[in-house]
């Protein structure tokens, strides 16, 4: 028998168009012969699956099931998150399936919501030796001296929102008179931010499969953003060249690689994820990580994959079966 699987999109962040492409692309690559896939969506008001009449089906948020008709409840075996951004990115909705019992792709809560907040992430990360760049954390509600940020971190810099994907909110920083006003723009994405000092290198995006105790990285790549950063619009509206596998050497290719695998195991992570590193006089600086990497035509993360001869579908259907594999041996 098929099994049933819900490919859930949408989320409570600006990324739910991003996050919509991503679980139409999946759709599309899953054996149907294999799955009986659902797109589901999820919104802060509202969850619902469409049928191909674009009949609208609410999701019972008690248990995860649709009922189709008076004697058709739909149960699924397993969910493929496709959620960028909260709630799927951050645990909110891995602990829900935890506790429901239901199996679904990615790391479970505790490791996303510890990726996603990148204070946290590059706090430990440091503790483990592993190269960030100097940062400045502060919250909505601390008072705090600009030219004291400046001290530390230097100019030109970033301004980031803590918990926020696909570079929301984010700003380079030239001189201290655009410091607040970029401060004030992350601050609406999110109460939480950091000011990352500028490092100028090669910007690598590396892409890691973690399957049981086997961890493999993915071929890199090498990101020429048109703007002035690799924000919102290079990722997602051609205005970057990327190019896999990237034009490094062996010994940077030897050494972000090892970097990657490290930083999987200090996270704990498995299943997906891809990482952003600046390379500067040859060694590799962290960024962040994303553990519901895009898919798309456009992503970097599919294109990694099919750089080192995974089939899509193979692809999909290995990633969905190691899921329930595995939340089935931890008892979920």
């Amino acid at each position: 028998m098929k099994k049933k699987i819900a490919i859930i999109v949408g989320g409570n962040t600006d990324e739910a168009p991003i996050s919509l492409k991503s679980g139409k692309f999946v759709l599309k690559h899953l054996n149907k012969d294999e799955f009986d896939p659902y797109l589901v969506y999820i919104f802060r008001d509202t969850w619902f699956f469409k049928d191909e009449n674009n009949i609208k089906y609410l999701v019972d948020r008690h248990n995860f099931t649709i009922r189709l008709s008076k004697q058709n409840i739909l149960k699924f075996d397993c969910v493929f998150n496709a959620i960028h951004g909260t709630p799927g990115e951050d645990g909110i909705i891995q602990a829900y399936f935890y506790l429901l019992k239901i199996p679904y792709t990615g790391c479970n809560f505790h490791h996303s919501n510890l990726t996603f907040n990148k204070i946290y992430c590059l706090t430990l990360l440091k503790e483990y030796g592993i190269n960030t760049a100097t940062s400045f954390f502060v919250n909505k509600n601390q008072v705090f001296c600009e030219n004291k940020i400046l001290d530390k971190v230097g100019l030109p810099c970033f301004v980031k929102p803590n918990k926020s994907g696909s570079s929301l909110g984010v700003s380079k920083v030239y001189n201290k008179y655009q410091l607040l006003t970029s401060m004030e723009k992350a601050f609406q994405e999110d109460e939480e931010i950091f000011i990352e000092s500028y490092l100028a290198g090669i910007e690598l995006s590396v892409g890691v499969i973690a399957f049981n105790n086997n961890i493999t990285v993915l071929p890199i790549t090498e990101i020429i953003s048109k703007n002035d950063f690799f924000d919102f619009e290079s990722k997602y509206s051609g205005q970057s060249h990327e190019i896999t596998p990237a034009r490094i050497s062996k010994k940077i290719e030897t050494q972000i690689k090892h970097t990657a695998k490290r930083v999987c195991q200090i996270l704990n992570l498995r299943g997906i994820s891809r990482a952003e590193y600046i390379i500067v006089n040859d060694k590799p600086f962290f960024l962040e990580i994303n553990t519901v990497p895009g898919f798309s035509d456009e992503s970097i993360f599919p294109k990694q994959l099919q750089n080192a001869g995974y089939s899509l579908s193979e692809f999909f259907k290995k990633f969905i079966y190691f899921s329930i594999e595995f939340n089935a041996s931890n008892r979920l």
